[in-house]
């Protein structure tokens, strides 16, 4: 599920220099469909269901967007991408943003000429295996044979935790989830890695799911979020505004079920007021609707209406918020103020 480092630096950078003559925000608009490059395929964060409707948790982000921009949350249109075409769809322009589950990293940042618009799920890599291998630890793994994307950050740092723990491995290597599921199901390899949610989702999906452990480890630092092409500031803040605003909506109180309500009539609470557009001007400053905030909360609910409904704990894939609560319970999600 993750993350090719390097596919090619200078010739993404200098598509991306290309496609950021063109404003995103002009485009989505005259097109009239936001262009969101998601994953191939992971239950609960972007996959199509049965009727070919694509759900998830990054799928629920782009249509926050669309909301926001278009007034239209399915007015998206989804593009499959691997972790080897993810980069070049971004940079091309055949995409407008990215959330597929992408590790925010130096080189991404600075070398590939991406912008990171914050995060959305805090993760590390983690392990999973069968309960019948008899390991209790990644520590455990010494000789084992590993299911891994090549040219990742998964595959690098799966390299430097066996060699610091001074233990070989053999990489079995795959492209897709759908292969390395279809690959660690078959016995081809001992260990599946990738992101912990990632594994989380995938054992989610098994016909046997208890049989399947993942190990106590997390090995490195993960944290997801969407991205556009640098150069274009004005598109890259309305991605990154439309994030902020579902996780300042959930600690505000705002919900799919009030939005609207809150929205009508102006509340005694100043920073609501200017969220939803009832006072200010936030929304002529992003170039966007008096009310973005409220047609992007609308769509599927703030960040932990998005969560729970995808991901969370009463889902098959069985997630805590953890390290993804608002820091007034604990954990990571804090955003700037609305004003």
């Amino acid at each position: 599920m993750k993350k090719t480092v390097f596919l090619g630096a200078l010739t993404a950078a200098g598509l991306a220099a290309g496609a950021a003559g063109a404003t995103t925000l002009e485009d989505v608009k005259a097109r009239g469909t936001l262009n969101c490059g998601v994953s191939t395929g992971l239950v609960g964060f972007s996959a199509p269901d049965a009727n070919g409707e694509w759900t998830g948790f990054d799928v629920a982000l782009c249509r926050a967007v669309a909301a926001a921009v278009l007034g239209d949350q399915t007015a998206v249109e989804f593009v499959p991408t691997t972790g080897k075409t993810r980069f070049t769809a971004l940079a091309s322009g055949e995409i407008d943003m990215l959330a597929r589950n992408t590790t925010w990293t130096f080189s991404r940042d600075v070398d590939l000429k991406f912008t990171f618009n914050g995060v959305n799920y805090y993760d590390g890599q983690g392990f999973m295996v069968p309960k019948a291998l008899g390991v209790s630890s990644a520590k455990e793994l010494d000789g084992a044979t590993v299911c891994i994307q090549t040219g990742t950050t998964t595959e690098l740092n799966l390299a430097d935790f066996f060699r610091v723990n001074n233990m070989g491995y053999e990489p079995v290597p795959i492209e897709t989830n759908a292969e390395a599921q279809q690959q660690f199901l078959a016995g081809a390899c001992d260990v599946y890695t990738t992101d912990a949610s990632g594994l989380a989702a995938t054992r989610a999906t098994f016909e046997n799911p208890g049989d399947y452990a993942i190990l106590p480890e997390i090995i490195s630092k993960e944290p997801l979020g969407p991205l556009v092409r640098h150069g274009d500031d004005e598109w890259g803040d309305i991605v990154t505004w439309t994030l902020n605003a579902l996780i300042a909506a959930e600690e505000l109180g705002i919900t799919s079920a009030n939005v609207k309500d809150m929205s009508s009539a102006a509340t005694d609470n100043p920073e609501i007021n200017r969220l939803l557009g009832s006072e200010g001007n936030l929304g002529e400053m992003i170039g966007l609707n008096a009310d973005w905030a409220v047609m992007a909360i609308s769509a599927g609910g703030n960040y932990g209406e998005i969560f729970e409904k995808n991901i969370g704990e009463n889902t098959p894939i069985g997630l805590a918020r953890g390290l993804n609560a608002l820091y007034t319970d604990g954990g990571l999600l804090y955003t700037p103020p609305f004003r």
